[in-house]
């Protein structure tokens, strides 16, 4: 299957500009239409490596990238997420062009996937077995899942755990992993091979960058596995890096506070989850440094 790498010079830009781009990221394709140059780079770096829907083919979303027809196409200028031909979301300056469709994407799979249980939650992957990392931002929990990915771990997903309702694995999603601030300069730091996007700055996130998905994890994106932990990630400056049991009932209410429609699925989510719950081991992860955090993690995981 043609990558988007493979294209011919020339034409990720013509499929951006015109019919749009069939873009697959796991159980979901997505059909791009932008000619903003930095939506164009964008895409080019971030999914090198994705493989890419006939151009007649079905799409789940339709996004597009256009600039307002307005007196701020000169002065201030703005860009603009299409859905299905509607904004969604108010215009956001055009420097913000790139992360705003990796943020709308992320919109339409979390207010729209009901055949999945829909976790906020980063997931990672070893010998078939999952750890979900449900936190809120500022945890570091996408710090931590760029760290586990590049040391020996698959991924699954940064922002998005979905959750199959009839055999409760989890199907894969490997997208860019979202830096911020601090954690952008931490991981060009620790990964200098690495592809990283430009950083954007002042956005409502702060200062943020993507990195891009191991190529391993992007050709294995077909490829569920098996739910094994729940660890709930917190960042703390100094702390030394230390795993504690969470009791199931508490673990079922936590990870459903981090659901996009836990509530939506009524009594289907709430068995999705307890089922969830029941089948991991649950626990409370702090830490401070990165390379004590993989040694724990790699203690969680038996030999296959």
């Amino acid at each position: 299957m043609l990558t988007v790498a493979q294209l011919p010079p020339g034409q990720l830009a013509a499929r951006l500009a015109g019919a749009g781009l069939y873009l697959q990221t796991g159980a979901f394709v997505t059909r791009l239409q932008s000619t903003i140059p930095s939506v164009v780079r964008g895409v080019g770096l971030m999914y090198a490596d994705y493989p890419l829907g006939p151009d007649d083919g079905y799409a789940d979303f339709h996004l597009r990238m256009v600039r307002p027809a307005n007196w701020r196409r000169w002065l201030r200028p703005q860009v603009q997420l299409l859905s299905d031909g509607l904004p969604p979301f108010k215009p956001l300056p055009l420097a913000q062009a790139y992360p705003m469709f990796e943020w709308g994407l992320n919109w339409c799979i979390s207010s729209r996937a009901h055949n999945y249980l829909v976790l906020h939650a980063a997931v990672v992957e070893k010998h078939g077995r999952a750890v979900i990392l449900p936190a809120p931002p500022g945890s570091g929990k996408s710090t931590l899942c760029a760290a586990l990915v590049h040391h020996g771990w698959r991924l699954l997903s940064d922002e998005l755990t979905m959750v199959r309702l009839d055999d409760g694995r989890i199907d894969p999603m490997p997208r860019p992993i979202s830096l911020k601030n601090g954690s952008i300069a931490l991981m060009r730091s620790a990964l200098p091979a690495a592809q990283f996007s430009p950083p954007v700055h002042d956005t409502s996130k702060g200062t943020v960058a993507h990195l891009r998905a191991p190529a391993d994890s992007v050709a294995r994106l077909a490829e569920p596995a098996r739910p094994a932990w729940i660890v709930f990630p917190r960042y703390q400056a100094d702390a030394p890096a230390e795993l504690h049991p969470v009791a199931k009932a508490r673990a079922h209410m936590r990870t459903a506070e981090n659901a996009f429609n836990y509530s939506v699925l009524g009594a289907l989510g709430f068995d999705a989850m307890a089922d969830l719950v029941e089948r991991s081991d649950c626990y409370d992860f702090c830490y401070s440094n990165l390379g004590d955090a993989l040694a724990m993690f790699d203690q969680l995981v038996p030999p296959p």
